[in-house]
């Protein structure tokens, strides 16, 4: 799909990837209101600096309008090809990620700050500095794409990321109406303080204003999830929406023991003796237990539970993840991310996820 970009966004590209204040590859911050087209900048940025890097790291903050990944996810990707599609890039295996579980930081904000603070301190270990002069390869530029809520808790989140990112160059793209701006100016500094980052200040597009409704943004979640778990069925890609509600709920599933794993919920307490019914007819985190907190588990993919059998004690999950990486998964990490309406209404199948007669 096409994308129109104006003089202003090509002149910021170009102002970010010379970085002509340091020797170092860029790190661009990008953020502004809802609906002001950051992801279609941030990409276009990733496409520009790729004319002079091999690869470029993308860390997603941004769990309700995620770009690689299912929602309720915070991820850095490394992208070493040219995106043609801004508007709907393909799904891609992240470097790392964390499963949040929700679509913003409104329940668990210092939950979210740790993911990518975490995320942020890999990109640091392993792909900052290189011992290599040569530019394509002496350590790669960064794009940090942000979430739009730009008020309240939000607003205080923004202003943490930046202070412990300190990125080379801050993007902040405004829309018509002010009173949904981020305040003028480098607002995350205090009085008095120096700062290093290059503020860009730059209007929104107005095909991006248009893009985005609230509408838009769920069915983006929706399609989002579909879009994923097509990954079940690499050998017919040109399933319909509904021939793909039917085919996901008719999937062999991998039939587990519910013992091996550690189950636990994000933002909710349950009692032990409603454990299987909590997790009938869900969509969890496949994760790998962290020695420091179960939040910052790594997290290998998502997993829809079909179906609990308690007398059996057994689970029966469905997901794209490649049981090479199963193996290591010990930790169901349960949150507010739910199982498309589609697939519950799904014609020709009598409750698929509740009964426990499944193919194993």
């Amino acid at each position: 799909m096409s994308v129109h970009i104006p003089q202003q966004w090509s002149e910021a590209t170009e102002c970010i990837a010379n970085n002509s204040d340091s020797s170092d590859p860029p790190i661009a911050f990008i953020c502004g209101p809802n609906s002001c087209g950051k992801t279609t900048f941030s990409l276009h940025l990733v496409n520009f600096l790729l004319q002079s890097h091999n690869k470029v790291a993308y860390l997603d903050t941004d769990a309700g309008q995620t770009v690689f990944t299912p929602p309720g996810f915070l991820s850095l990707t490394v992208i070493d090809r040219s995106i043609p599609d801004l508007k709907s890039p393909s799904l891609k295996t992240p470097e790392r990620c964390f499963f949040y579980g929700d679509i913003s930081p409104k329940n668990d904000p210092e939950m979210y700050l740790s993911c990518i603070f975490n995320l942020f301190d890999h990109y640091l270990k392993e792909h900052r500095m290189k011992n290599d002069t040569n530019c394509r390869d002496a350590g790669l530029p960064l794009v940090i794409n942000t979430h739009g809520w730009v008020k309240g808790v939000g607003y205080e989140v923004l202003e943490d990321m930046i202070k412990y990112m300190s990125p080379t160059h801050v993007v902040k793209i405004q829309i018509s109406s002010k009173a949904k701006n981020l305040p003028a100016g480098a607002f995350w500094m205090s009085e008095g303080i120096m700062d290093t980052s290059h503020l860009i200040e730059m209007k929104a597009v107005a095909e991006d204003l248009l893009y985005r409704s609230v509408h838009v943004q769920k069915d983006h979640r929706v399609s989002r999830l579909m879009e994923y778990f097509r990954q079940c069925f690499l050998s017919d890609k040109n399933l319909s929406r509904t021939e793909l509600c039917r085919a996901i709920i008719a999937h062999p599933p991998y039939e587990v023991p519910i013992s091996i794993f550690e189950v636990k919920h994000l933002y909710c307490e349950v009692a032990a003796t409603e454990i299987y019914r909590s997790l009938n007819a869900t969509i969890v985190g496949l994760a790998i237990s962290s020695k420091v907190s179960f939040r910052l588990s790594r997290c290998v993919g998502l997993g829809l539970v079909r179906s609990v059998d308690p007398e059996k004690g057994m689970l029966y999950i469905v997901t794209p993840v490649p049981q090479r990486y199963l193996v290591d998964v010990d930790l169901l990490l349960q949150g507010l991310i739910q199982i498309p309406q589609c697939l519950l209404e799904a014609s020709g199948h009598v409750s698929p996820y509740m009964s426990p007669d499944v193919i194993s």
